[in-house]
């Protein structure tokens, strides 16, 4: 399983402050947005911290209702399924149609999601036909709900970007733009830590995590609903289909296939082991904090479980990202688009090693925490090529055709890193986390290093 914002950069292209700007022009970007875009991320932010509150958890949730290591590589799998459906459709619609009910009901079908979820425990084993249908089904029942709002606004960011940045400052503004919504993603797993140290149990913690989820989610499909305005949207009344879908596969931008290639295999070697993070920290190192930290004269005890220890390492990995991605896409505009997304490929490639080795290679130099801190801080550098990566996605795509584009690259390399977190699972509990881990870094260095031969920059930034 994998990742509508506007792009404020617009407002000022090229202007002092633009040239200037830090971590927190994203924020300034962001208010300067016109209100239905601002409402539209607004809901963005709202189901973006529920989904991350609770996604990156989810396989450990899945093992404490009975799953197995295969079973959580399965449900891996069924994510990419779902996430290879559904951006195609959320692209047309962002380029066709364009309603505040479509928009409600995509929200509404998350917001359920999560509720599954949270009822998971409670529903128990039940046995039907003499088939018993164990606890952690449920979990793949809510995840198809719980990504349906992702389907019409992974689309929707990258066309309303397109339409509102300069072509040689797109990297910019997806940056200020992700410098919000990635907001989400480091409040959401560290309110999760906070919420799953209010209890022992991890399935009863949890469960609080997941009562949150759902409120953000009622939250932000009542704000997209009431404000949301969609009189000024110029979208067609129309989908052509399956048609359309063979014409856009033909037609996709000839520079973008390098891109696709190398993004696919490195998106694969990620897939293979994304969903198994969490059980790395909390059952192969049982790794939590329990330390004593002195501030202002005074000395406080941290005792953390595994679990909640992993939200904050993912909060650690989401400050990097945060810090970085802006002034990488200023770099952008200085060195290209291409070497920036190659260093993020580089990362997501040997991040898989670096996690299940890392500690071994420390030995004891470093306590164990420590060392886990250091790793997830590494892995936030990544994310520096995610906004020049979507600048390159969506760069060449004619105007008003970048909802389609950026739907068909993604139906195209989702399709393709289906299988990735089921190959993942298999070597995971059949053969071994090292050979998973290690088998991954490998596809994931061909692919950056495919993409370094034969990737092609965007004329805009060359």
């Amino acid at each position: 399983m994998s990742d509508g914002d506007g792009a404020g950069d617009a407002a000022n292209p090229g202007g002092d402050d633009a040239t200037t700007a830090g971590a927190l022009d994203g924020f300034r970007q962001f208010f300067a947005l016109e209100r239905d875009v601002l409402v539209l991320s607004v809901a963005m932010f709202a189901f973006s911290l529920g989904f991350q509150m609770t996604n990156r958890f989810l396989p450990e949730y899945m093992v404490a209702l009975g799953a197995s290591g295969f079973v959580v590589g399965l449900f891996g799998t069924f994510g990419n399924v779902i996430s290879a459906l559904y951006p195609y459709p959320g692209g047309a619609v962002s380029d066709r149609l364009g309603s505040r009910y479509a928009l409600t009901v995509f929200a509404l079908l998350s917001t359920v999601g999560f509720l599954v979820w949270l009822v998971a425990p409670g529903i128990g084993a039940v046995t039907v036909a003499g088939v018993t249908v164990e606890p952690w089904v449920w979990i793949f029942v809510g995840l198809i709900l719980a990504q349906a709002w992702k389907s019409f606004g992974l689309g929707a960011t990258f066309a309303v970007v397109k339409q509102a940045t300069d072509p040689s400052r797109l990297a910019a503004g997806f940056a200020s733009t992700e410098t919000f919504r990635r907001t989400a993603f480091l409040v959401g797993p560290v309110l999760a830590a906070v919420l799953i140290g209010l209890r022992a149990e991890f399935t009863v913690s949890f469960q609080f995590v997941l009562a949150v989820a759902v409120a953000f989610g009622v939250l932000g499909t009542l704000v997209q609903h009431v404000l949301y305005d969609a009189s000024g949207d110029s979208f067609g009344d129309s989908f052509a289909g399956l048609d359309q879908i063979r014409r856009d596969l033909r037609e996709m931008p000839e520079p973008l296939r390098p891109l696709l290639v190398g993004d696919t295999l490195v998106r694969f070697a990620n897939g293979m082991v994304y969903v198994f993070f969490v059980l790395v920290v909390t059952r192969f190192f049982e790794v939590g904090l329990d330390a004593t930290v002195a501030l202002g004269g005074f000395a406080y005890d941290v005792d953390l479980s595994p679990q909640a220890f992993f939200g904050y390492l993912l909060g650690v990995e989401m400050l990097v990202a945060l810090l970085i991605m802006v002034p990488a896409s200023k770099l952008a505009e200085r060195v290209g688009l291409k070497p920036v997304v190659a260093v993020g490929f580089a990362v997501y490639a040997v991040f898989p090693v670096v996690l299940i080795y890392a500690p071994a290679l420390a030995g004891s130099a470093l306590p164990l925490w420590a060392v886990m801190v250091a790793v997830f801080a590494f892995s936030g550098l990544r994310f520096a090529g995610l906004p020049s990566h979507k600048a390159l996605i969506v760069g060449p795509a004619e105007s008003g055709s970048g909802g389609r584009v950026t739907g068909t690259y993604y139906l195209l390399r989702n399709t393709i890193v289906i299988p990735s977190a089921a190959v993942g699972g298999y070597l995971w509990d059949f053969v071994s986390p090292e050979v998973a881990f290690t088998v991954a870094a490998v596809i994931g260095v061909a692919g950056t290093g495919y993409f370094l031969a034969y990737g092609e920059e965007f004329e805009a930034y060359a």
